[in-house]
């Protein structure tokens, strides 16, 4: 029966993948991967090994995502939130993402850019993460942004910050900087500075918020949520979720 259920799944999912309207996927997917705890509690594992577990499924998604045509990944592994953890579970998180960013950037296959408050994070992280970028810079494929010590309000709050003392070197008075300021000005230093907003978010384990993740660049984005947990999260579920993407109709606030 085994044999029989996988040759039924493998054919849905080709229908799936020849059936996507390719005029209609998005350009930027953004990932929430959550559910690596549950899915290890699940199997009386320990939460290391779900990190683990959840670190193994990022490559199968990044082809997934170059196959068919994605442009630019946003992939939250670890919050702001997330850095309070006690040391026990934070370690070893950190080591495994340390790791599997090593491991892409050792690819050559995509180009990498942390995207978070790296001076959150320890020094060993955030020069692993600095170092991937480095050492992807030239590369020309699908951009991933990694965010490690990420936080929507975080970034809103470093973006100001940085719109601030960029406009205080050129002298602008704060009466001249609060007349003239608008939302691209803002956006100009974001994280994803230069990247399009992210046209799809998936977010996995059956938890429906957002949570503050991109709370900026989602405004206008499609959400969907998987109730895989991300260890278990298949090409077919990724299909899914671009299909349920192109069939919607996008109206952009409107």
């Amino acid at each position: 029966m085994r044999g029989v259920s996988d040759l039924l799944y493998g054919v849905y999912e080709r229908h799936l993948a020849s059936s996507l309207p390719t005029e209609r996927l998005p350009r930027h997917v953004g990932v929430m991967l959550d559910g690596n705890r549950r899915w290890a509690r699940a199997r009386g594992a320990d939460t290391a090994s779900g990190h683990q577990a959840g670190a193994d499924n990022i490559e199968p998604l990044l082809t997934w995502c170059e196959e068919v045509g994605v442009e630019v990944v946003t992939l939250w592994l670890l919050s702001t939130d997330n850095l309070d953890r006690p040391a026990s579970e934070l370690t070893p998180l950190l080591s495994i993402i340390e790791g599997v960013v090593g491991d892409l950037a050792g690819r050559s296959r995509w180009r990498l850019n942390p995207v978070g408050a790296l001076d959150l994070l320890p020094v060993q992280t955030s020069q692993a993460l600095k170092q991937a970028a480095d050492d992807t810079r030239e590369v020309s494929g699908m951009i991933v942004n990694v965010a490690v010590g990420y936080g929507g309000r975080q970034e809103i709050a470093d973006a100001v910050r940085a719109m601030l003392l960029e406009h205080a070197v050129r002298g602008t008075s704060l009466e001249a900087l609060a007349e003239t300021v608008d939302v691209e000005q803002i956006t100009d230093h974001l994280y994803t500075k230069g990247q399009p907003d992210p046209d799809l978010v998936i977010r996995t384990s059956g938890e429906q918020r957002l949570g503050g993740f991109l709370l900026w660049q989602s405004a206008h984005s499609e959400f969907y949520f998987c109730e895989a947990y991300w260890p278990d999260f298949r090409r077919v579920d990724f299909l899914r979720a671009l299909r349920a993407y192109a069939e919607r109709e996008r109206r952009f606030g409107s």
